[in-house]
């Protein structure tokens, strides 16, 4: 305790205390610079920058179908919640000893054993294998439209060298992605394919990419908290969440507004299947293959373009290909109607940070066609897979985004055709859950459902998904 007297000698000593450093003279030479040796990386996996690109013309295969075994059952059964999901008292106190200093009980993977980064499941297999192949694929597909368009090409779609250089970027985050999916499942991890685009310019290239990205990116978020290796599942949200960067970058090369939800859509893995098989041609001979559906496709006939100043003008058929998640067909779009280098504001969709439209790209109420497949088509590597529904006649169509699931009543005009009028739901007051990159579906029942258990609509999909632009 200070008393008056020792309180007082400390206050005459402030000024010195408190006084400011005396001038140093300036150095004479640089301070030395310190360079440590490089820690060993490990090696990334082999890849080819491009493979070969076209349609399957190879032999028919001699396996056809998703890789099976026997079944338990014909769908996975419908049960009430488990009786202890809502005995936790959740009233911000602790209630149980902690197992260490500032660590609550609980959580999974907490008690100090050695994590291994491996499969657990075939669940597990399958799941992280789907997302291998959509990485090989996305690692591709960077670097052929790189080597397919010219730098005049690029620029004349408003994207500079510096641009090019982030597209060559997200293919080398590619390679480590890969690497890392391969080391995990180990010797029976898929390996690279050759591939098919439906892609002829670089405005087509750019919105087929925030496309693909979507599904890649919405396909992981599905299973990803469902896998048992809660180990592999930390690295591959480490992955993934930079796929999630990717697609929003992509979407400002396309000139749309970068992020329009509040959430990021998961779907189940057979649903990220089925849009991803068609664009590969074909596999090595021992590839892996997947256990996982193909549903017969879906194709939204006038799926709103975002190469429009007003998108609501679409017509049919305004998108490259014949696949559910085809790109923008910017050739069929009149000069007098294109927003790519428009001066006008809220009408130009060069690319951009951010983009702010006076039209939206569509709207509560939009009458929207359809057309779809029937089931039995060959489709995927080698044409070795085959397209399957176990669902009744279509009744529906299911709008999935966000943390949404919406239903609307399908109207059929004929044998594999039928159209629908866009929902006006929302997430949450002030968000519209139909907007951005979204998915749809045709199917025989609206059963209820919520992000966690999505992929029980899968016995009732008709067709689909098929990728719906609403903003």
């Amino acid at each position: 305790m200070y008393t008056a007297s020792s309180l007082a000698a400390v206050l005459a000593l402030a000024p010195a205390i408190f006084a400011a450093p005396a001038p140093q003279a300036a150095p004479t030479s640089a301070p030395a610079i310190y360079v440590p040796a490089p820690v060993p990386a490990p090696s990334d996996i082999a890849v080819t920058n491009v493979t070969s690109h076209g349609p399957y013309t190879g032999p028919a295969p001699t396996t056809t179908g998703a890789l099976t075994t026997t079944f338990l059952a014909a769908s996975i059964p419908a049960l009430p919640p488990n009786p202890t999901a809502t005995t936790y008292p959740s009233d911000g106190m602790l209630h149980d000893p902690e197992p260490a200093p500032y660590t609550p009980a609980g959580g999974l993977g907490t008690n100090g054993t050695e994590p291994v980064y491996n499969a657990k499941s075939d669940f597990d297999f399958e799941s992280l294998a789907v997302a291998l192949y959509q990485e090989w694929i996305e690692l591709d597909l960077f670097h052929w439209g790189l080597a397919t368009f010219s730098v005049e090409d690029f620029e004349a779609a408003g994207l500079t060298a510096t641009d090019r250089s982030l597209i060559e970027f997200m293919a080398d985050q590619e390679v480590g992605h890969a690497t890392l999916l391969s080391n995990i499942l180990g010797a029976a991890a898929p390996v690279q394919c050759t591939y098919n685009y439906p892609v002829n310019s670089v405005r087509e290239f750019v919105d087929f990419n925030q496309k693909l990205t979507r599904f890649g990116e919405s396909g992981v978020y599905g299973f990803l908290n469902h896998l048992d290796s809660r180990e592999a599942g930390q690295l591959l949200l480490q992955s993934i969440s930079t796929e999630a960067r990717q697609q929003m970058i992509f979407r400002q090369f396309d000139g749309l507004f970068p992020m329009p939800v509040w959430f990021e859509v998961g779907i189940p893995q057979s649903w990220a299947w089925t849009l991803l098989a068609p664009y590969i041609s074909s596999c090595p001979a021992n590839q892996t293959r997947l256990a996982w559906q193909n549903f017969p496709a879906l194709y939204v006939e006038n799926n709103p373009n975002p190469a429009r100043i007003n998108a609501n003008r679409t017509g049919f058929g305004e998108s490259i290909g014949n696949s559910s998640s085809a790109p923008l067909n910017e050739t069929v779009v009149p000069l007098a109607d294109t927003c790519l280098n428009n001066t006008v504001v809220g009408e130009d969709c060069s690319p951009a940070i951010s983009q702010n439209r006076s039209e939206p790209l569509s709207f509560p109420g939009r009458q929207v066609f359809f057309s779809w497949e029937e089931p039995g088509k060959l489709v995927g590597p080698n044409n070795s897979y085959v397209t399957t529904t176990s669902a009744g006649a279509p009744v529906y169509v299911a709008w999935v985004s966000q943390l949404n699931l919406t239903y609307t009543d399908l109207t059929i005009t004929g044998p594999t055709a039928g159209y629908t009028f866009q929902p006006n739901s929302s997430t949450y007051a002030n968000d519209p859950a139909v907007n951005g990159t979204m998915f749809v579906a045709l199917t025989s029942a609206n059963i209820t459902l919520t992000p966690f258990n999505l992929s029980m609509i899968n016995p009732f999909v008709v067709a689909g998904p098929a990728l719906y632009q609403a903003g």
